[in-house]
């Protein structure tokens, strides 16, 4: 029979195997440390013990004009149907809002408005100053001391002549001029979470390290939470399994030139397959929130001005940067690589269109796996606020109002959602990064130009 033993919510799970292979993991809330979380959990307007955590997910380009309004919206502003590009997210309608007449005080371009997407403030090109400390950093510096990790950064690894672009890579930034390093390869992001030693990913997995202490600490705890440690595993197995499956895929890739040229990978860990690795990304912001491993994320699910070619769409052609200008169809102007061109300017916002569906249907993925996951308050998503958006409304015109940005998740957070929000007046992006932290528990009374936050809970 099970103790009532009550455990620290920084309680972690430890392994040693042979060779300095070690692991250290964080575990997911139980109901075991539901009176100690209260005291590390984060003063919010829910009143609930659960911590509240935030990823901010950013796309380059914006989106063409009207791929951002939903088909169908009552007088009350809820959300009836969505359009063909948004409509990936259509189970999750009663999970989301989107928002209109939203905007930032640089958001009109690649490199201004991606570098100030989370810092609110003014860009200054020469040297590099993206006038404040973004919003993500002020709430993982809340968090210091109470998770493993203040916060994560990642993005997929760039493509086009843009890559060494600073500012078009960084929207998360430690104060004005520094920007927080992202990392890019799954492997490295889940070694930060779960690995400690030099023995890398690989036998013994960290499951197999820690289980020993798991069976230990299961013993004294209650069916409910035997059960989520359990499922937890396998989650964090699943992902090894993988990682460790891609990994030997460019083993064999090696040996046989064939299937070099098939599955080579231009760096290990970054599987070919930009969706799997989209989604391997994806992956790891869920066990990050679920380990509370850390309550804060940003993911660039590409830079500022991405060149990535989308042609593995059906029906697409031309990079990303390019189908965003739409109205431009020669193939001669912007940075168009000089091979592509279209027939008619509906025939190419059609495929720019194809591609925000696209990345809608990644966002889609994201929400399934956090909804999936039930925690002793509700579930995962509804504990987390998944912000999802651009610095730039449509892409052709590089205009600053009107930004393609949504809220998912956090109904535990005092945030109503199934609503467009913003039919009246135009709103500052500030106000919302002050509403986020405010359900946090983050003492800001002021970010950017905003010292009112926006209404969320009606």
């Amino acid at each position: 029979m099970p103790s009532s033993r009550r455990l620290s919510r920084r309680t972690i799970l430890k392994g040693a195997g042979i060779g300095g292979a070690a692991a250290a993991m964080s575990l997911p809330l139980l109901e075991a440390m539901k009176n100690k979380a209260v005291a590390a959990a984060p003063e919010s307007g829910s009143g609930k013990q659960t911590p509240g955590r935030v990823a901010y997910l950013y796309i380059p380009n914006g989106v063409a004009g009207g791929a951002w309004q939903p088909e169908a919206v009552d007088q009350q502003g809820n959300l009836r149907k969505l359009n063909p590009w948004m409509q990936p997210l259509e189970k999750h309608r009663q999970d989301i809002t989107v928002f209109r007449n939203l905007w930032t005080p640089r958001g009109n371009g690649h490199i201004a408005g991606t570098a100030t997407w989370l810092t609110g403030g003014g860009f200054d090109g020469r040297e590099i100053n993206a006038g404040g400390t973004s919003v993500d950093q002020i709430a993982a510096r809340h968090f210091d001391g109470q998770t493993l990790l203040p916060s994560l950064e990642l993005s997929v690894r760039g493509e086009g002549i843009f890559t060494s672009s600073l500012p078009r890579n960084a929207i998360s930034w430690a104060n004005a001029t520094t920007p927080a390093p992202r990392d890019i390869e799954p492997r490295i992001v889940f070694d930060r979470m779960f690995r400690s030693g030099q023995s890398g990913l690989g036998d013994p997995a960290v499951v197999d390290l820690v289980l020993e202490h798991s069976k230990s600490l299961k013993r004294q705890l209650g069916q409910s939470d035997r059960h989520r440690i359990d499922e937890y595993l396998q989650s964090v197995h699943a992902l090894e399994q993988r990682i460790k499956f891609a990994e030997k895929q460019k083993q064999r890739a090696a040996n046989l030139p064939a299937l070099q040229n098939a599955l080579r990978r231009p760096e290990a860990g970054i599987p070919d397959d930009h969706q799997a690795y989209m989604q391997s990304m994806m992956d790891m912001i869920v066990l990050a929130f679920w380990s509370d491993a850390t309550r804060v994320c940003t993911f660039m699910m590409d830079h500022g001005q991405s060149n990535r070619y989308f042609n593995f769409i059906d029906g697409v052609q031309g990079t990303w940067h390019a189908l965003s200008h739409w109205k431009d169809i020669s193939g001669k102007t912007e940075d168009d690589d000089g091979m592509t061109s279209w027939n008619s300017r509906d025939e190419k916002r059609d495929m720019y269109n194809r591609v925000t569906r696209w990345h809608t249907e990644q966002v889609a993925y994201l929400l399934t796996r956090l909804a999936d996951i039930n925690e002793p308050e509700g579930r995962l998503l509804d504990h987390s606020m998944i912000v999802y958006g651009s610095s730039l409304a449509d892409g052709h015109e590089h205009e600053a109002r009107n930004l393609p940005v949504l809220l998912a998740g956090g109904r535990e957070l005092s945030i109503r959602q199934g609503k467009q929000r913003g039919q009246g007046r135009a709103s500052s992006m500030s106000q919302l990064h002050l509403s986020i932290l405010d359900r946090l528990g983050v003492p800001q009374k002021r970010f950017a130009e905003a010292s009112e936050s926006m209404e969320l809970d009606s």
